[in-house]
């Protein structure tokens, strides 16, 4: 292994929160040089992923111990790079690249904006990568700051009050987690991942008091990610954040803050606690599928009766990761698949779908459903791509939705939860009630002066009126190819995680 792939994961972390500070520095003199800034340090974050994703795929594992120290107490700074943490890190600076052809014309446009995004960008990589527990939690409140802002950054009252909500519910959900990880510390001696791998199963082994803290601290760790991943009831921060953020900073976070917040939920659930502890653990895993399976219908039946396409979307979202939590429940390998599989794919389709969004909103004015009237004939690119991504989003084959869904249903059959298979197919048809409007309204309802405003849109966060650029076009309609390719991908996810999986349940 080369020299630097050992030194990637900790680039990858500490350049765009170092370049952060750029777009402010060079705003002094200069206006709107963030986006070039941001631009250039997201282009070579997903080139560097892809070097480290492809050593990862040659080599194993990659793992840098910052300073070279801690490793025999356990409670030393490492950062990690495998099969699953490189799905995620391609993720997020892919994403984070795509959506900047967005808001180089839809906005934000301030430099301050850009500093926060780059923030963003370090504090999801390093998420992705810690191996860590308690580093996880500062990454979180990295995370959680810059997006805080970022929601905030929205004109009108609506977007600081939504930022309030969710940083008073975020604080709630990572100080949760780090009452977790004191416990944690308190049953093992150790934070890092690895070493509590091979501690819990010993102490789950000998019981006693810590086992009851051990419990606690799944207990503590586990409420406060459902709030991070908004699982009902503790959703309530999700449908006003992503309806009232700026439509240039509704994509990134959508498909990336509560996405690799299931991602860390799933990292700990399986290489900290590990199966044998989950599954030892009465009414664990019961209680895990049942929070998920009630999001699941929850989310989705709270969807269809909206009317703002945004706040629906993010009900759905709601339903989704709700889906995923419970394929973490399950505990089979091919239900983990599935996860990660519909993590990957619900990203690429959420940031889609609220791209889609954001164009729509700015060249043609239509917010609502009923303002999608006839859109079909007035936009007929962005009103097929955000079709396609519908398609995707309600499951049907091939799509990144249907693949996902198809590996978590399989899942609980394997571990004879039939009732979840059909917790999904009801999901599958509620999303199919609230797209099947959407669809009705672009393609087969007349525009009319009460139901479309027809005139372009007014960019409300810092874009221009009415200007929809090649490229805003360009990657919603790229964005809606990726989610029905990801469609033909199952096999491959299933051969790429095959040493993660194979490490964690044999």
């Amino acid at each position: 292994m080369s020299r630097l792939a050992e030194l990637l994961p900790a680039l990858l972390i500490a350049a765009p929160i170092l370049l952060a500070t750029v777009p402010i520095a060079l705003g002094l003199r200069f206006d709107r040089t963030g986006w070039s800034v941001a631009a250039i340090t997201t282009t070579a974050l997903f080139a560097a992923t892809a070097y480290l994703a492809a050593a990862v795929y040659e080599t194993g594992r990659v793992v840098h111990v910052l300073g070279g120290w801690g490793e025999p107490q356990g409670i030393g700074i490492e950062l990690v790079a495998d099969e699953f943490s490189v799905l995620i890190a391609l993720l997020v600076t892919v994403t984070a690249a795509a959506v900047l052809a967005y808001t180089r014309t839809g906005g934000p446009r301030g430099n301050t904006f850009y500093t926060g995004y780059l923030l963003l960008v370090g504090g999801l990589l390093g998420l992705s990568m810690t191996g860590d527990v308690f580093n996880m939690f500062v990454f979180l409140e990295i995370v959680g700051l810059a997006t805080y802002a970022m929601i905030a950054s929205g004109d009108g009252p609506e977007s600081a009050v939504a930022a309030l909500k969710y940083l008073i519910l975020g604080t709630l959900g990572a100080s949760m987690y780090l009452i977790g990880v004191g416990f944690l510390f308190m049953a093992t001696g150790a934070l890092n991942m690895e070493v509590l791998g091979e501690v819990i199963p010993q102490i789950a082994d000998n019981g006693g008091s810590d086992l009851t803290l051990l419990r606690a601290a799944f207990a503590f760790i586990f409420v406060g990610f459902a709030l991070k991943v908004a699982q009902w009831p503790l959703h309530s921060w999700q449908p006003d954040a992503y309806q009232h953020a700026p439509d240039g900073v509704t994509p990134v976070i959508a498909a990336l803050v509560s996405t690799v917040s299931a991602y860390a939920l799933g990292r700990i659930m399986y290489n900290v606690f590990g199966p044998e502890f989950l599954t030892a653990t009465p009414y664990l895993t019961e209680i895990v599928v049942t929070v998920g399976a009630v999001s699941v219908l929850a989310g989705s039946t709270l969807a269809v009766i909206q009317r703002d396409v945004k706040r629906m979307f993010a009900y759905s979202s709601v339903s989704q990761f709700g889906l995923i939590v419970v394929a973490y429940g399950l505990v089979t390998q091919t239900a983990f698949v599935g996860a990660v599989i519909h993590l990957i794919g619900h990203g690429v389709i959420k940031a889609g779908l609220f791209i889609g969004a954001g164009v729509v909103a700015v060249g043609y004015g239509a917010r609502t459903v009923d303002e999608y009237a006839g859109l079909a004939s007035n936009r007929p690119f962005a009103a097929g791509s955000i079709a396609l991504l519908l398609i995707a989003l309600i499951g049907i084959p091939p799509s990144a939705g249907f693949i996902g869904k198809w590996y978590i249903a399989v899942g609980a059959v394997e571990a004879e939860l039939w009732p979840i298979a059909i917790v999904i197919f009801l999901s599958t048809m509620l999303t199919l009630a609230y797209s099947a409007r959407l669809l009705e309204k672009m393609y087969f309802t007349p525009a009319t002066g009460v139901d479309s405003p027809h005139p372009a849109g007014v960019a409300t966060d810092g874009g221009r009126a009415g200007a929809v650029s090649i490229g805003m076009l360009g990657i919603l309609i790229a964005t809606a190819i990726v989610a029905i390719g990801l469609g033909f991908t199952g096999g491959a996810f299933f051969e790429w995680l095959e040493p993660f999986t194979s490490e964690v349940f044999n």
